[in-house]
C-alpha cells in the first residue's frame, strides 16, 4: 500500500529502555493525558465555568463549578507555572503589565498587598487581626466583624491557629474607587475571593474586615499561607501586584457598569487639587524628556485620551503654586525631582490628619476637640523630640498591612501629637483614655549579666555550659535561681546571638565566644530594643480622677505644685487638667484632706499621697476579697510575701499586682518587669520607701 508523509510511519530509535523523546517527562500516557487536561481547563478560555456565574454578581458556593474544577487540578497535581507562583499563566494569557485601563469603562481598584514571614510567630498575625478589628471601622461605628467564605462571623483564634506554622501570610487591602455605591462589600469579597481561588487552583484559607472608617470604603484579606494540600501557598508576583487588581475591577465594573466618560472627566476634575499624588501627575511624568515637559500647543504628547491638555495645564498650576513646578519659558515645565515621593507624603499626611480628627471627634465632649486646629497637630517619628505627656486617644496600625502601632495622644503643650512604630505589646495594657507619658528609650550601654557571666567563664574563647553549670553547684547558695534554669537562660542567650552572627556553636557543649563579645552583644540589645517608651502614668480619665478617694495622677500635680505645671499650656488637653486640677483640689478640700490658709493657699495634709493610696487599696481590697472567696492581706513594710502573681489591676492610684498564695492575696505596686511572669511563683519584699524586690521562685533570696 502506497505511504505518503501523513501516514507514513517512522521509528524513533533509541537506547535501551528508552522512552523516547516525545515522552520525556511523562511517566506514563495517563500522566500526560491528565497534564493536558489540567492545562486546558486551567486556561483562561477555558474557566467558562466561573466566568459565567461571576458575571451575575452572586455569591459564589463553595462548591461551585469553578471551584470543583480548580481544586480537581490541584488534587491531581501542581498546575504549570507553580514553580513561578500560582496565577502565573493567568498574568501572562492576559498580558498585565501595570494599571493602563486595558478594558475600556474599566472602574479603578487599588489593592496593596504584603507578604509576611513567620506572622504566627512572635503574636505578629494575632495583632494584626486584632486592630483590623478595632472599635469604629464598621459602618455604624461599632468594632469590625471578621468573616469567611462560609460565616459572617468568623472565629479569628480558628483562624490564627491553622496558619501558626505556616511559612508566610499574605495580606491584602482591596479598595475600590466607588466602593461606597456597592450594595453589599462583603459578597464583593466573597466572589472575589472564589474567583482567585480558581485563577491559583486551590483553596484558601481566609478570613476579611470591611473598613468604613476612611473617606474610601475597603476591605482587609488576610489569607494563610498554605494551598489545599497543605503544601507552602506560592503566588505570581505579577498576580499579586496587577492580577488580583484586575479581577477586582472586573467585578466592580460588572456590579455598577463601565465607567462613562462624563463620569471620569469629573473624577479627573476633582484631582487637580488634591495635595497626593494623582493620575494626572503620573501622565505628566510619562511623557517628559531629559527633565522637561513640552506643553506648547501643537506638541503632540502621548498621555491619556481623558486627561488632556486643559487638565495638564491646571494641575501643572497647581503644582507650582505648591513649589513642585516651574515654567521656564512659555510652554515648557520642569517638575521636582522628588514629585511623586513629596506628594505620596503629603497625601500620608492628609490621612493621618484626617485619622486623628475622626478620634478627636469621637473623644470629644465639645467642639473645641472636634475641631481642633491642624496647626496643633504635630507628627514624630520613631522617637520624640523630647517626651510627651498627655491623654491617649487613639492608636491604629502605622502601615494597614503591618503589626506596628501608631498612638495619637492630646499633649499638655496643648498640640495633639502622632507618634508612630510601636509593638503592639508596649501598649496592650493600656486602656483607651488613659493618661501616658512617652520618651525616647535609653539605648544600652552595659552587657547584661548574663553576658558578663558567660565571658567569665570563658577559657581560650571558649564557654562550655557543663563546667559552667559544676561552678554553679558550688555557689548554689548565692544564686537567685536554680543552677540549671540559668544555664538554660544562658544557652538561649547564646542561641540569639549565634542567629546573629556574634558567637559560634562548634558542638553542644562547645561555644566559640570572640573577643569582642562585649560590645558585640550591647550593639545587638541596642538595635532591637524599643526606640521609645510608653509609661502608663493613669488608667483614669481626668473625670474619674476628680472624684476617687486614691492618690491619682491629678494629686501628684496638686502636691508637685508649680514646679509640675511648667509643661502645660491652658488649650486643648491642657486647658481640661487645668479644670480637673481645681475641681480635684475642691474635692480633696471638701473631705478634709486638704485645708486653706487665711492667706487664701492651699495646705494638704501630711502624706497625702501614702494616705489616699491606702485607703483605696483598702476598700479595692475588701471588694475584691468578697468576689474571689479569699482574705485580703496589706502588705506592709519590710514584709516579704510568696505566692503566684496574677494579672494586673488599675486602680486610680495606679497599677497593681494581685498576689494570691493559698486562701489571701495581697495587692503590690505593679512593675513593668514582673509583667512577663504572671501565673508563676515569685518572692515579693516590700522596702520602707514602698519600692518592691521580687524573685521567681519560694525563698530563695531577692533581687530586682
Amino acid at each position: 500500500m502506497a505511504q505518503d508523509d501523513d501516514t507514513a510511519f517512522r521509528p524513533r530509535v533509541g537506547r535501551l529502555r528508552s522512552k523516547g523523546g516525545l515522552a520525556r517527562g511523562h511517566a506514563d500516557f495517563l500522566t500526560g493525558i491528565r497534564t493536558q487536561v489540567r492545562r486546558q481547563s486551567l486556561s483562561p478560555g477555558k474557566r467558562g465555568g466561573s466566568g459565567s456565574g461571576g458575571g451575575s454578581g452572586r455569591r459564589f458556593s463553595s462548591d461551585s463549578v469553578a471551584s470543583s474544577r480548580a481544586g480537581s487540578a490541584s488534587r491531581s497535581g501542581s498546575t504549570r507555572g507553580v514553580g513561578r507562583g500560582r496565577g502565573a499563566s493567568f498574568v501572562r494569557a492576559r498580558g498585565i503589565t501595570g494599571w493602563r485601563h486595558q478594558v475600556s469603562g474599566a472602574r479603578r481598584v487599588t489593592v496593596k498587598a504584603r507578604v509576611v514571614r513567620q506572622a504566627g510567630k512572635g503574636g505578629g498575625a494575632a495583632a494584626h487581626l486584632r486592630y483590623v478589628q478595632r472599635d469604629g471601622t464598621s459602618r455604624d461605628g461599632e468594632r469590625g466583624v471578621l468573616y469567611n467564605a462560609e460565616t459572617d462571623r468568623a472565629d479569628a483564634r480558628a483562624f490564627l491557629e491553622r496558619g501558626a506554622e505556616d511559612r508566610h501570610q499574605f495580606r491584602f487591602i482591596v479598595s475600590p474607587e466607588d466602593a461606597d455605591r456597592l450594595e453589599d462589600l462583603t459578597d464583593f469579597t466573597r466572589d472575589l475571593m472564589t474567583r482567585m481561588e480558581a485563577d491559583l487552583g486551590t483553596r484558601l484559607d481566609w478570613v476579611a474586615v470591611n473598613h468604613f472608617n476612611t473617606a474610601h470604603p475597603h476591605v482587609h484579606v488576610v489569607i494563610n499561607g498554605r494551598d489545599d494540600q497543605g503544601k507552602d501557598l506560592v503566588i505570581d508576583g505579577g498576580y499579586i501586584t496587577h492580577g488580583l487588581r484586575e479581577r477586582a475591577s472586573e467585578f466592580v465594573t460588572l456590579d455598577l457598569g463601565p465607567v462613562s466618560e462624563i463620569e471620569q472627566r469629573q473624577k479627573l476634575e476633582t484631582e487637580i487639587d488634591r495635595d497626593r499624588f494623582t493620575r494626572i501627575d503620573r501622565a505628566l511624568l510619562d511623557p517628559m524628556k531629559d527633565g522637561t515637559l513640552d506643553m506648547r500647543p501643537g506638541i503632540e504628547t502621548p498621555t491619556s485620551d481623558l486627561v488632556d491638555r486643559r487638565l495638564r495645564l491646571s494641575r501643572l498650576a497647581k503644582l507650582e503654586r505648591m513649589g513642585l513646578a516651574s515654567q521656564t519659558e512659555p510652554g515648557r515645565w520642569t517638575l521636582d525631582d522628588r514629585l511623586e515621593e513629596r506628594l505620596r507624603n503629603l497625601g500620608e499626611r492628609d490621612d493621618i490628619t484626617k485619622q486623628m480628627h475622626r478620634a478627636l471627634k469621637a473623644r470629644g465632649k465639645d467642639t473645641e476637640h472636634a475641631n481642633r486646629d491642624p496647626a496643633h497637630f504635630h507628627f514624630h517619628g520613631e522617637v520624640p523630640d523630647k517626651s510627651v505627656i498627655g491623654q491617649l486617644v487613639d492608636r491604629h496600625l502605622t502601615d494597614e498591612l503591618g503589626e506596628k502601632l501608631s498612638l495619637v495622644v492630646d499633649g499638655l503643650d496643648g498640640r495633639v501629637h502622632h507618634l508612630r512604630g510601636f509593638d503592639p505589646a508596649q501598649v496592650e495594657d493600656v486602656p483607651g483614655g488613659a493618661i501616658v507619658e512617652i520618651a525616647a528609650a535609653s539605648v544600652p550601654d552595659k552587657p547584661r549579666p548574663s553576658d558578663r557571666a558567660i565571658l567569665a567563664h570563658t577559657e581560650g574563647g571558649i564557654y562550655r555550659p557543663s563546667a559552667h553549670l559544676e561552678q554553679m553547684q558550688l555557689d548554689r547558695w548565692s544564686l537567685k535561681g536554680t543552677p540549671e534554669d540559668l544555664i538554660k537562660g544562658h544557652v538561649r542567650r547564646l542561641e540569639a546571638l549565634r542567629r546573629a552572627g556574634i558567637v559560634e556553636r562548634l558542638e553542644a557543649d562547645r561555644w566559640r565566644i570572640p573577643e569582642d563579645f562585649q560590645q558585640r552583644s550591647i550593639a545587638y540589645d541596642a538595635a532591637r530594643a524599643p526606640k521609645a517608651t510608653v509609661r502608663l502614668l493613669s488608667a483614669f480619665d481626668l473625670e474619674a480622677q476628680i472624684g476617687s478617694d486614691g492618690a491619682t495622677w491629678l494629686d501628684r500635680r496638686l502636691v508637685a505644685g508649680a514646679r509640675r505645671e511648667g509643661d502645660r499650656v491652658e488649650a486643648g488637653f491642657g486647658g481640661e487638667v487645668g479644670d480637673a486640677l481645681a475641681r480635684r483640689q475642691q474635692a480633696l478640700i471638701d473631705r478634709g484632706d486638704a485645708s486653706l490658709t487665711p492667706e487664701g493657699m492651699v495646705r494638704y495634709r501630711k502624706n497625702l499621697l501614702a494616705s489616699l493610696e491606702g485607703r483605696e487599696v483598702e476598700r479595692v481590697g475588701q471588694a475584691m476579697a468578697g468576689k474571689r472567696g479569699k482574705l485580703w492581706r496589706p502588705l506592709d513594710r519590710f514584709e516579704t510575701i510568696q505566692g503566684t502573681m496574677k494579672g494586673p489591676v488599675d486602680l486610680a492610684s495606679g497599677r497593681f499586682a494581685v498576689m494570691e498564695s493559698g486562701h489571701e492575696f495581697s495587692l503590690v505596686p505593679w512593675r513593668p518587669e514582673i509583667g512577663k511572669q504572671r501565673q508563676k511563683e515569685m518572692t515579693i519584699s516590700m522596702d520602707e520607701h514602698g519600692g518592691i524586690s521580687w524573685a521567681l521562685g519560694r525563698g530563695r533570696g531577692l533581687g530586682l
